[in-house]
């Protein structure tokens, strides 16, 4: 009961200290509307036909297009006859071939305007909506922060709470493969384990991250169960024959959540970075699917082209989710700190 009591206080005490910070509230609210727009996309309320060509090849931004577009309409007899056959008997289809072109030339620049002007930013190279196609991959990137958040989180808690509880030869097996680990560059191993798995896709980058994550919350709940497990309400559990895994799970976890609530907000802005990293280098998503990493990918090739407009969409949605994850993650981490009065 003491330890519930504890674990209670300081969830009210967190919640009033963040709802205290507007800047940790503001934050909040973007990454609960990325969430709700993650949520949407799944369900194929929002950027279901992403996949479609709603327009032509690379279609600027409906604010470029707006004042560059062509105006539809006839052009000048000049202007026809400047690129018109001439007009004598030997031939005779001058006329037609002139009226024709006049024709086709007005059926494309009426499409092209129109489309352009429905799309804020633009077209890929395929014709996909680049806006439909940031919702999409932000979809992707989020789902795999998340998911290797939690399984880099939840590695690093049983192996911190078997660690720092039972102490001796496990705790020396456990730190010499946390060594073994943080030796190695992380950017390095992340990539080691994505050449070894090979096999690309969404459950697989989340295993590569979650798999070489776990190091950071391992460290930080370790030495929480070291300090913990020798508190009065752990002695009175174990004086009432409370077990082992009893005491580090319903006992001594309650008091350590935060940390762990922590670390998770933490890496899930760090592992989506790290998405678009292995989907940079080409580890990462499969063909078919769509991330920010992949869409910064494409984007290299086309800035050559000055289309420029997909890099900034997808840059753009990246850099707000994680500022304001990393905001969100900064302020709960004060929040939960009991030194902050």
């Amino acid at each position: 009961m003491h330890a519930i009591h504890d674990s209670a206080g300081l969830w009210l005490l967190a919640w009033r200290r963040l709802r205290a910070d507007r800047v940790a509230m503001a934050a909040l609210a973007v990454v609960a509307a990325f969430l709700l727009l993650l949520a949407a996309s799944a369900c194929g309320l929002v950027a279901a036909d992403w996949e479609e060509e709603v327009a032509l090849n690379y279609a600027p931004p409906s604010f470029i297009a707006a004042s560059s577009a062509p105006q539809a309409g006839p052009a000048p007899a000049g202007q026809l006859a400047a690129g018109a056959p001439p007009a004598n008997e030997f031939d005779p289809l001058a006329d037609d071939l002139r009226a024709l072109r006049a024709t086709l030339g007005k059926a494309v620049a009426e499409p092209s305007a129109t489309r352009a002007a429905s799309l804020p930013f633009g077209a890929d190279k395929w014709g996909h909506d680049i806006v439909s196609k940031t919702i999409k991959g932000g979809e992707t990137s989020i789902v795999v922060g998340l998911a290797a958040a939690v399984l880099a989180v939840g590695l690093g808690t049983l192996f911190g709470a078997v660690s720092g509880f039972y102490g001796g030869l496990v705790d020396d097996c456990f730190n010499w493969f946390y060594n073994v680990f943080t030796s190695i560059p992380s950017i390095l191993m992340i990539l080691t384990v994505a050449a070894v798995l090979q096999q690309k896709g969404v459950s697989t980058i989340v295993l590569i991250l979650g798999l070489t994550g776990w190091t950071g919350p391992y460290r930080l709940i370790r030495a929480e169960y070291i300090k913990h497990k020798a508190r009065e309400y752990v002695m009175a559990a174990d004086a009432i024959g409370a077990g082992a895994w009893r005491k580090m799970f319903s006992h001594i976890f309650p008091n350590v959540s935060h940390v762990a609530l922590v670390q998770l907000s933490i890496l899930v802005v760090g592992f989506i970075k790290a998405e678009v990293i292995l989907s940079f280098l080409g580890f990462g998503v499969p063909v078919g699917v769509v991330s920010w990493g992949s869409m910064l990918n494409e984007a290299q090739n086309e800035l050559v082209l000055g289309k420029w407009w997909q890099l900034v969409a997808a840059a753009s949605a990246m850099a707000l989710l994680v500022t304001a994850f990393s905001l969100f993650a900064d302020a709960l981490r004060d929040a939960l700190d009991p030194k902050v009065k």
